[in-house]
């Protein structure tokens, strides 16, 4: 290996030249070539008939301008002689008409007003408007100084410009005005009553929103104030018409059968009795992207029903993507395990901040293809290398990291399954030991800038195989860091909602069979997150981390297990009272209580609020090599064998039977 001896500035060198030369790769096969002329001719081809579309369109309103401008013209006429215009006067209208009509024309056109869409005018639309009106009045009355000599009367010119803004502001906001106000009352059947939750700014622009899309089936009757907003107050002639806790009897009173509330509007604990309090009132309650969300995406509402991602006990983790970008934009990047779960939402989240290169490493062929037509859709310039490959076999991927010499290596790849890897102890040590300790070294070797290592909670004072192995694999990372000039991160976090093999889908396909839930103790607790804050989290660590830091997410307050089932059966559509809990009793190497840190892993803020570092006790390489060594001996040895010497390396580890469980919490119960 090379070690501290090598400068940080010849590792920057030497990370240049090989994104150079990965830039230049051979993979470029003439089948992609070949793929990418295609797309580039399809793309091209519907730019040219979007563009046609767009000119037609254009002449077809600047023909329905030419009318208007007409009878605008002979309005202004007509009230400034009282509709009795004399014959000289009519003269006068025709020859100065096509000098006007060319003029207006001409105008309206450079300040953009044939391409906007009359469905979506604003306030902005209608200051331009008069903007391009009082600017035809100045250069009328210059034309009619100048050309025409004073033969348009002064108020004509005047009242050509203020009758431009009536009638032309008039139609243009009709459609919306129609849309927005009088459909609803033609079409009731289509469209729905609801409550929208919360009652300031951001809550206005969305039920604005909610308005202005036909397709959407709801139309607001009120705002249910969340804080301290006051009762009878209005927002856009919405009235705030009580609070979120009289749910029930304004729904009642207002003949509203749905609820409206926007993503993060409401913290878990407070969305959970809401939906308790719609649920016993046979009320709907949906979910809505935030504000901005709508303004940043295609125009359209999906309205949701609520999903177990919005009962978090915690508000979602939003991580700084400003510092991310700076690490992972224009260079190449790995990513082990990417077929998994939380590989693959990594994967997901590197795509955002355009990366040159993303290698996706998995030994799992289908999944791999999988992970990379789902990347390809994304339609990016970044190139994509799926590769199949075991962590464990030293030679391929010293092959995949000379091929792509990657920047950044996000290390996913583990068995994470606890009660599996208890009945294949020596699996466990070769892939989460020996396949982290093949993938480091080569970082190390091949001078990556970044690595970092997902763990989890169960490496903390660990009662499994699978949490054992982490530790190790935690403790041979952080000792590495402090003689490379690669920077070692890990990574911890705890449970992840929706991950493969979690309780999650576990407990849905259970309710589709119409049960039981089988919850192994109802005194169990876990902590949760979603699957997209946990890979940013990941990269939230690539790109803070300086080295030898074990960055852990502030995780709020663990979840019953238990109450997650009830929470699903909910959400299922059921009657509480529908599927049945069953009590199993703790598995071999479950804990009842996870934890985030050992006791003397010393903790400090970092730069975000909602992350925090650890730094373990010191280790060195040549302990955690010799140490590491001993345990892949180990691997095909008698487990018990296995498991007394991994109690000799983790002196935390206690491979002893889970806690029994109380009589009381065994059997089945009805939620």
């Amino acid at each position: 290996m090379k070690r501290a001896a090598r400068s940080k500035s010849d590792g920057s060198q030497r990370n240049e030249g090989m994104r150079i030369s990965s830039s230049v790769s051979p993979s470029s096969s003439a089948e992609s070539r070949w793929q990418r002329s295609l797309q580039f001719r399809i793309r091209s081809g519907l730019r040219q008939v979007a563009g046609g579309l767009r000119t037609v369109r254009v002449w077809l309103l600047a023909l329905g301008h030419s009318a208007l401008f007409l009878l605008i013209f002979w309005l202004a006429f007509g009230l400034r002689f009282d509709f009795a215009v004399p014959p000289e006067n009519m003269d006068v209208f025709w020859r100065s008409f096509w000098w006007v009509l060319g003029l207006k024309l001409s105008i309206f056109y450079a300040l953009g007003h044939y391409h906007g869409w009359w469905r979506y005018v604003t306030f902005a639309d209608l200051t331009a408007l008069m903007r391009a009106s009082l600017l035809s009045l100045f250069a009328l009355a210059a034309l009619d100084h100048f050309v025409l000599a004073y033969q348009i009367p002064r108020a004509v010119v005047i009242l050509d410009c203020l009758l431009s803004i009536v009638v032309l502001g008039t139609l243009r906001a009709s459609w919306r005005l129609f849309g927005e106000h009088f459909w609803p009352m033609l079409d009731r059947k289509e469209c729905q009553w609801a409550l929208l939750v919360g009652a300031d700014h951001s809550s206005g622009l969305l039920a604005h929103q909610l308005h202005s899309h036909s397709e959407v089936p709801y139309r607001i009757k009120g705002f249910l104030a969340t804080n301290g907003e006051k009762k009878g107050s209005r927002l856009g002639q919405i009235r705030v018409i009580g609070h979120l806790e009289d749910v029930r009897e304004i729904a009642a009173a207002s003949g509203a059968v749905d609820v409206l509330v926007a993503t993060g509007t409401l913290p878990g604990n407070r969305l959970r009795r809401l939906m308790e309090t719609c649920e016993e009132a046979g009320l709907n309650l949906k979910i809505i992207p935030p504000i901005e969300d709508l303004f940043s995406g295609n125009g359209r509402i999906p309205i949701r029903d609520i999903a177990i991602d919005d009962l978090l006990r915690r508000e979602p983790v939003v991580l700084d993507a400003e510092i991310v970008e700076d690490l992972i934009e224009g260079r190449t990047v790995m990513v082990t395990g990417a077929g998994g779960s939380i590989g693959s939402e990594i994967c997901r989240q590197v795509m955002r901040f355009k990366p040159h290169s993303l290698v996706l490493i998995g030994r799992g062929e289908n999944r791999i293809f999988r992970a990379d037509r789902e990347l390809q859709a994304l339609g990016t310039f970044t190139h994509l290398y799926p590769c199949i490959g075991d962590v464990t076999d030293g030679d391929r991927m010293r092959q995949l990291f000379g091929q792509h010499r990657p920047d950044v290596v996000f290390h996913a790849a583990a068995h994470k399954h606890v009660p599996l890897m208890e009945v294949n102890v020596g699996e466990a040590i070769k892939n989460n030991v020996g396949g982290t300790r093949c993938v480091a070294d080569l970082a190390d070797e091949f001078g990556v800038g970044h690595f970092v290592l997902v763990s989890t909670d169960k490496a903390v004072n660990p009662t499994s195989v699978m949490g054992a192995t982490k530790q190790i694999a935690e403790r041979y990372v952080h000792a590495l860091s402090q003689e490379s000039s690669t920077r070692f991160v890990v990574v911890r976090f705890g449970n992840v909602l929706g991950s493969a093999g979690s309780v999650v889908p576990i407990f849905q396909e259970q309710i589709r069979r119409g049960g039981p839930i089988t919850v192994t103790d109802a005194r169990m607790t876990r902590f949760f997150m979603t699957i997209p804050e946990a890979s940013q989290l990941v990269l939230q660590a690539a790109a803070m981390g300086r080295g030898g830091e074990i960055l852990v997410l502030d995780m709020g307050k663990p979840v019953r297990i238990v109450d997650l089932a009830r929470d699903l059966i909910r959400l299922s559509g059921l009657p509480t009272d529908a599927i049945e809990i069953e009590f199993t009793g703790i598995r071999p190497g479950e804990k009842l209580r996870e934890q985030l840190y050992f006791k003397d892993e010393e903790t400090i803020p970092t730069s975000h609020p909602k992350l925090r570092a650890a730094y373990h006790r010191p280790c060195s390489v040549a302990e955690a090599s010799q140490t590491l060594s001993e345990v892949e001996g180990l691997c095909h040895q008698p487990e018990d064998l296995i498991r007394q010497k991994l109690g000799e390396i983790v002196p935390e580890y206690q491979a002893e039977a889970p806690e029994a469980v109380q009589p009381s919490d065994t059997g089945r119960l009805a939620p």
